[in-house]
This record gives structure tokens, C-alpha cells and sequence, in this order.
């Protein structure tokens, strides 16, 4: 609102311009009370024609459409009097009546009108004309109407209208009751609202600071807090009580009372997980519990195949295409067709797509037809079809994720409509958390195969879990490690630099190959400087702009001047300036300008996407399918002001986002590890500099130099190089899976 007082407008919508069903954002044309014609712009998904409004926002001039009133805040009347109310009823914004229902209504019932609509909807049947099905139609319509109203002008006391709009958006005209009765939902379940909004909400209503909702609101906030942010699949019970008591400012041992009552509920699970108290909200709880559960399920109910069986398939195969398969290979290969479940793990160059082809053609012979590739991302999915040679689909694509109104994705394929898949082969198994994990065995069948490939040297997961290493942890799954590093691919100096540090060696940085470099740089200014110069200068000149558009940097953190947040701004002025016909649009502080590289920072399991070049203006057409996800990059086509939104293409895929989704979106100039992982890209170039000691790690920099497939560049400093090798992570998540499938294998066994 840019700290001006807003200006209050009355007045009776005339005309609805345009509104956008999803956002909320409308344009409309306003009588005033003085006699004056207004045109109206923001976010009123309430408003209707012949509605009596009061406007609160400011004067702007709009480039194409001249002078508006951008509205920050609004207020609907329901109008008063019988000519009113039957020009409201008239104006179409209550489905099932029309003008000459309107009319009748008014006839019968008079200024009486609404309240026989909203409280006696079967009066309606006496008019002639409306049936009983009719008149609920009337009902319900009107409904909603007047519940967007009541949550809009609720919310717009603590939030935003984009914010409100998502809150009425999710939770329909029951978000009121909602809020009023819990006001911490709004934390876990609105992106965008943090625990310190809804506990301010939660006051303002009357919630004593010490009562058990409130303590009971922060332990699910703590809890889901470090699943999301820190990967936590649970916290130690005493971590718990301390970071609520702190929180709260109340006493752990009132904490300790609302703990107990929430193990009572069912709401929380404590029990003892490597010698700690493990503190569990139940859906992961209940998540780790299944995925240890169908793990055993699987890996016991598939058929083995003799020893003899796999070695003549094995040789086979060798015969057919004139090649030897290493031992460890060979031993992949033989688990493979001993057990359910298998794990591949292995660094690049190591052959895991030797075995994986392997296996494919050995599947095949013994007459297992249906074969199943996935992989986390749609980049990931595409590596693995190039490697292949056969169709690969995201996780989310072969569970058949469907549109729902919850917060968290549905998959049509379950325990209910399994998967018709012999074998399941999923590769970046590391980037699998645990609840994806749980959708994905629910899905395939018990005497099925599974086949989980993945570099388990690389950074975990970023949500919740670190189900690869927790299985192979557990010890109680087939698990092959590749290690030899082959002939062709020892020529590369990626993967040999990345087997160094891997094993804790320092990468050479003194030869000059033709897929690997070192600059160095002593000061973060002039490290910034050089990644700036190679992307916009060095690396097209001597490549040319098509290798260049296949650069992306990667670096340790978001902080510093050879940060993502330092560097995306310097990108983007050297790659992306302003110029004139390049629309621009700012959010949080943030430019976004057509042709800018963004990306998607969380996992929107609504958004919906159509095939690039078959998607009309208008959005009419059905989607081709839903879901963008953490990570996904894209370039932004166009920008609509006008329509309050911009068209980003991911791929093959192109995404109409609100302007009220944004906050879902930052610059993919540069990128954090983190962000990287699942994907490759032609060139990387990392940034070598001091920041934070919990990102210099060896696992950080071997999974940032294993995103390239053509060249790595690394700017800065020599010592922060060793002291990321030197520096093994012990940031360890907090998570019980490995022993809850010991546990779950050993209980069977006794059985």
C-alpha cells in the first residue's frame, strides 16, 4: 500500500470487465455516488453487477488503459429496497435466476427477498417456475456469494487480498468458522502464513497464551516446520518442549501436558528411535510405519530366480552384444532377480545404465513385459529415456496425480488401483522422500519387482526423510555399490575429480582438460564478477550462444556476493536487461522481466499445464495435466498485466501463473545445491567461496560437480575447495525408517 492513506470509494457496479476465477482479480466499472464512471482493478471476487461497493485503494495510471483505481481493500452492501435487490437478482451473479425469476422473486417476497433465499429456500417453489432443485440451486449460490464477502472482509484485518483470497480459495466460505475455531491451521496449510501470523490471529480472538490449542498449534508448527525446512521425519521429545516452551514463552511442563494430551488424540507419536524419545506428527509417523511394512511385503512376495537361472540370462546377454559386465555389475544384476526390492547405488561412469538396460532386456526375455521407468523430475525422467532408450515418467505422472482442493497431491494409483507393472524401476532415488515414497508402494502390486537407483554420496532428499540411505542402512535390502570407474569414462575429468572427492581427495585443479577448470579468485566480488563474465561473455564467445544457453550456476548458498540472490540480480542485468517492449512486473521486491529464467520453490500440486503451442490465450482447452514442482525451471514467455498473471514455459510444458503465486517463484540464473539435485545441464560453473560451514561440505560440492554432463567451471578460492573435501556433513536427519525395517524384517522372521 506504499504507506499512503487509502481513498474510499462508494458507488454500484455497472459492469464486470474481466475477472479471473482463480486469483480473484477483477475489472469493473464503478458508478460512484458523486456521478462519476470509475474503472475499478484488484482482487474483489466477491463484487458483482448492481452490487453497492465500498472501494478502498489508490489512483493510477495505467500505460494502455489510462486511469484506474487500484483497489486494495473492498466492501460489498447487499442492496436495500425492492428496485435494488431485483437489478442485483437480475444481474446473473446468483446462479438460477435470470431477470424474469428476479422479478418474480421481488413480486412475491419484496425487500424480504434475500433473507427467503438464504434461510427458506423451499418458499422458492411457489413461484412459478422454480423447481425444488431450483431453488437449492438459488440457495446455494447465494451462499457462496455472501461467504466469499464474510472470508474477505474476515481476512482482510490481518492479510492481504492475494492472501485472502488463497484462504477462501482452500477452505471456501467455511474459512471463518475455520479460523475462528483453530486460527493454526492457517500455518500449516496456506503457504505464506507463518506460525507468528496465525498466533497474532489466534490472540486477537481470545486464545489465552497459555491454553492448550496454542502450545498444541506450535508443536504441529515445529514439527511440520523441520519436515519441510530441515527434512525431519520426527525431533527428539526434548527438543520439542524446549522450542515450544521458547517459542510460547510458557513452561515445559505445560508443554508436556499438551504433548500428552496429542499422544492421547493420536495427533502425535512418541516412541524410542535409536535411543531418543522421537517425537512424530501421526502422518509421518504412519508414513514410516508403511513404507518399512511394504518394503518387507514386496521385497518377500516376489518370486526369486534360481542362481543358474540369472547366470545364463546373464551370459546371454553378454554373447548377444559381445561385452563382460564387471563383478559388481554382475552382482546387480543377480540381486535384481533374487529379491523384491534391490538397490543400485553409484557414482557417475560407474555403469549403473549398463545394468539398468541389462535388466530391462533380462525382464523381458522372462516374459515380465510391463516395465515401469520413473524418476522424481521431469529432467530426471528425460536423462533416463535418452539413457534408456525406453519411455520414463515422473513419480507423479505414473501414479496418475489428479486435481484435488487439499494442499497435498492425489494419486488416482494406489493400494486400491495398483499399478499393471512387473517390475518398477525408479532412478534419483535419493531425491525421494518419505511420503512419496509411502504413494509409490502403495501403488505396486504385491509379487511385483522394484529397483531403486540412486547416488547415495549426493545430498538427501529436500523433503522429508532420507529414505535411499535409511534403506541401505537398514541392511536388510539387496544393496549393490558400483565403484569401478570405466575406461571411457575415466577420460572425463567431472567424473574423476568428482570420484577424488568422493573419496575425500582433493580434485587436481592445475590441469587444464577440456571438461573440467579452476579460476581462481581471492575476493567474493571478483568471484561474482567472473561467473557474470563467462555466462554473458567468455563461454558464448568461445562455444556459442547455444552451449551457453545450457550454463547453469550452481552455488552453496543464497547469502554473500556469490550468492543465488547476489548473482540472479547481476544475471540478470547482463543476460535479461530492460528494454523497451519488455514488459516487467514486481513482486516482493523482486523484477521479473519476459525471458527471465525462474524457478518453481515448492511443490504446487494445482497448477495446471498445457503442451507448448497448444494452449490458446484464454485457457479454454483442458489441461494436459497438473502439478509444477520444486526445482522445475522455466523461462517466462509473456507477461499480462492485464490480466494480472505471466506465462512461464518449464520444458515442453507452459503454466499460467497469478500474480498472487509469485511468492512461489525466484530467478534460475543462479541456483542453490540443493535446488539442483535431479537435474543436469550441459556446463556448470560454481562459485568457490566462504559461507556458512554447514553448506562447505563434501557432499555438497560432489553432488554440484555431478550436475554437469559437459564442463565444470569453478571460480574462487583453492582452500575452500579442500575444506568442503575435508568436511563430511554430520547434519543428520532426524528420521527412524532404517530401524523400523529392521525391526520390521527381524519381527517377521521370528514369526
Amino acid at each position: 500500500m506504499d504507506g499512503k492513506q487509502p481513498i474510499t470509494i462508494s458507488g454500484v457496479v455497472e459492469n464486470i470487465v474481466y475477472r479471473n476465477d482463480d486469483s480473484g482479480y477483477t475489472v469493473c466499472d464503478v458508478e460512484a455516488d458523486d456521478g462519476d464512471f470509475v474503472t475499478a482493478v484488484g482482487i474483489m471476487p466477491h463484487v458483482d453487477e448492481g452490487e453497492a461497493v465500498r472501494l478502498y485503494g489508490q489512483w493510477t495510471t495505467h500505460a494502455n488503459f489510462g486511469r484506474q483505481f487500484r483497489v486494495e481493500s473492498a466492501e460489498v452492501c447487499l442492496p436495500v429496497g425492492a428496485v435494488e435487490i431485483q437489478r442485483y437478482l437480475s444481474s446473473g451473479a446468483i446462479q438460477g435466476v435470470g431477470p424474469v425469476t428476479a422479478k418474480r422473486i421481488v413480486d412475491t417476497y419484496g425487500e424480504d427477498a434475500f433473507d427467503v433465499i438464504e434461510h427458506h429456500p423451499d418458499w422458492l417453489t411457489e413461484i412459478d417456475g422454480i423447481s425444488k432443485r431450483r431453488a437449492q440451486t438459488i440457495h446455494d449460490s447465494f451462499i457462496e456469494h455472501t461467504g466469499s464477502r464474510c472470508v474477505m472482509m474476515f481476512c482482510r484485518e490481518y492479510f492481504g487480498p492475494a492472501t485472502s483470497m488463497k484462504i477462501y480459495k482452500e477452505w471456501g466460505s467455511a474459512a471463518v468458522d475455520l479460523i475462528k475455531k483453530n486460527p493454526y491451521r492457517l500455518c500449516g496449510e496456506i503457504h505464506g502464513v507463518g506460525f507468528a501470523k496465525a498466533d497474532e490471529i489466534a490472540l486477537s480472538l481470545g486464545v489465552p497464551s497459555d491454553s492448550a490449542e496454542r502450545i498444541e498449534g506450535a508443536v504441529v508448527y515445529l514439527l511440520t516446520f523441520n519436515a519441510s525446512a530441515n527434512g525431519h521425519v520426527y525431533l527428539p521429545k526434548h527438543r520439542v518442549l524446549s522450542g515450544v516452551a521458547e517459542l510460547l514463552s510458557v513452561p515445559e511442563d505445560k508443554v508436556g501436558d499438551a504433548l500428552s494430551h496429542m499422544v492421547e488424540t493420536h495427533k502425535v507419536y512418541i516412541e524410542n528411535v535409536d535411543e531418543c524419545e522421537a517425537c512424530y506428527l501421526d502422518t509421518y509417523y504412519k508414513a514410516e510405519c508403511e513404507v518399512a511394512r511394504r518394503l518387507r511385503v514386496l521385497d518377500r512376495m516376489c518370486p526369486a530366480i534360481g542362481e543358474g537361472d540369472a547366470e545364463r540370462f546373464i551370459k546371454l546377454l553378454e554373447l548377444r552384444y559381445n561385452i563382460e559386465y564387471a563383478e559388481a555389475q554382475r552382482h546387480a544384476i543377480m540381486d535384481a532377480l533374487r529379491g523384491g526390492v534391490m538397490v543400485l547405488t553409484g557414482s557417475p561412469g560407474t555403469g549403473k545404465t549398463t545394468v539398468v538396460r541389462g535388466l530391462i532386456e533380462i525382464f523381458r526375455n522372462m516374459g515380465q513385459q510391463n516395465i515401469e521407468l520413473a524418476a522424481p523430475t521431469g529432467r530426471a525422467a528425460k536423462r533416463m529415456s535418452e539413457a534408456t532408450g525406453e519411455e520414463a515418467r515422473t513419480i507423479h505422472r505414473l501414479l496418475e496425480m489428479e486435481y484435488n482442493d487439499s494442499a497435498y497431491p492425489r494419486f488416482t494409483r494406489n493400494e486400491n488401483n495398483r499399478l499393471d507393472a512387473d517390475v518398477v524401476i525408479v532412478d534419483e532415488s535419493s531425491m525421494i522422500d518419505i511420503m512419496l515414497m509411502q504413494a509409490l508402494l502403495r501403488a505396486i502390486k504385491p509379487g511385483s519387482r522394484l529397483i531403486l537407483i540412486g547416488d547415495s554420496n549426493q545430498l538427501p532428499s529436500v523433503g522429508a526423510g532420507n529414505v535411499l540411505w535409511d534403506i541401505i542402512s537398514s541392511g536388510m535390502l539387496h544393496t549393490v555399490c558400483l565403484t569401478e570407474i570405466f575406461r571411457q569414462a575415466k577420460e572425463s575429468a567431472i567424473i574423476t575429480n568428482a570420484s577424488m572427492i568422493n573419496r575425500g581427495e582433493y580434485p587436481v585443479l592445475t590441469e587444464k582438460k577440456s571438461d573440467f577448470f579452476f579460476l581462481p579468485r581471492r575476493y567474493d566480488v571478483s568471484i561474482r564478477d567472473t561467473v557474470v563474465e563467462l555466462c554473458s561473455k567468455r563461454l558464448p564467445a568461445a562455444y556459442g550462444e547455444e552451449f551457453a544457453k545450457g550454463i547453469q550456476v550452481i552455488t552453496p548458498s543464497r547469502k554473500g556476493m556469490a550468492g543465488t540472490d547476489s548473482l540472479n540480480a547481476a544475471l540478470q542485468a547482463e543476460l535479461n536487461p530492460p528494454e523497451a517492449g519488455k514488459r516487467e512486473h514486481k513482486s516482493r521486491d523482486i523484477v521479473f522481466r519476459e525471458g527471465d529464467r525462474v524457478m518453481q520453490t515448492r511443490n504446487n500440486y494445482k497448477l495446471e499445464w498445457y503442451r507448448d503451442g497448444a494452449v490458446p490465450v484464454g485457457m479454454e482447452d483442458e489441461p494436459d495435466g497438473i502439478g509444477v514442482f520444486n526445482g522445475d525451471i522455466g523461462i517466462i514467455e509473456r507477461i499480462e498485466p492485464e490480466h494480472e498473471r505471466m506465462v512461464i514455459l518449464f520444458d515442453e510444458r507452459r503454466v499460467f501463473y497469478d500474480f498472487s503465486l509469485l511468492d512461489e517463484l525466484e530467478h534460475a540464473f543462479a541456483i542453490t545445491v540443493h535446488k539442483s539435485q535431479g537435474s543436469e545441464y550441459p556446463a556448470v560453473i560454481i562459485p568457490a567461496y566462504g559461507c556458512s560451514d554447514n553448506l562447505l561440505t563434501r557432499h555438497m560440492l560432489y553432488t554440484a560437480i555431478t550436475r554437469a554432463s559437459r564442463m565444470v567451471i569453478i571460480v574462487g578460492r583453492e582452500d575452500i575447495i579442500r575444506k568442503m573435501v575435508d568436511s563430511v556433513s554430520d547434519n543428520k536427519k532426524f528420521t527412524g525408517l532404517a530401524a523400523r525395517i529392521r525391526r520390521e524384517f527381524a519381527g517377521n522372521d521370528a514369526k
